[in-house]
């Protein structure tokens, strides 16, 4: 029997949020160099960006709430937390990104399915893999 046989709705992701320490910036640059849109525009305090995918099904949020603080994400490793985009060419897309102002994180691999994959850090820190999937996982 399916969740929705059983009276419960499906769900899908609206978006997944992290704390920056200026989301302002960071939103321009991930819509300029991550083809992301800023589909809203938070105020003060927090300054909270809405950044949707080009599919328009998934966002992302990154601001700046005073109430926490901002993780050390430089310090973290990416294999704890990161954001994975799809590339269609990682090494292209990884060069492009670090002559934007992002920093590499290791060498571009191939995983033993084929898929290729790479991580850089933002300006502030945050790590984003660029992944090729040799097969589509969905």
């Amino acid at each position: 029997m399916t969740l929705a046989a059983k009276g419960t709705c499906t769900m899908d992701i609206e978006h997944v949020a992290y704390q920056m320490e200026d989301p302002v910036a960071a939103a321009e640059w991930y819509a300029r160099n991550l083809g992301l849109r800023i589909v809203h525009r938070g105020g003060t305090p927090a300054h909270g960006r809405f950044l949707a995918d080009s599919s328009g099904h998934v966002m992302m949020e990154i601001y700046n709430n005073p109430k926490v603080r901002v993780p050390d994400y430089r310090a973290m490793d990416p294999l704890i937390l990161h954001v994975a985009l799809e590339a269609p060419d990682v090494r292209a897309a990884r060069e492009r990104l670090l002559a934007a102002g992002a920093t590499a994180v290791g060498d571009v691999d191939v995983t033993a399915d084929g898929s290729t994959i790479a991580v850089v850090r933002d300006p502030w820190g945050f790590p984003i893999q660029l992944v090729h999937r040799a097969q589509p996982m969905i």
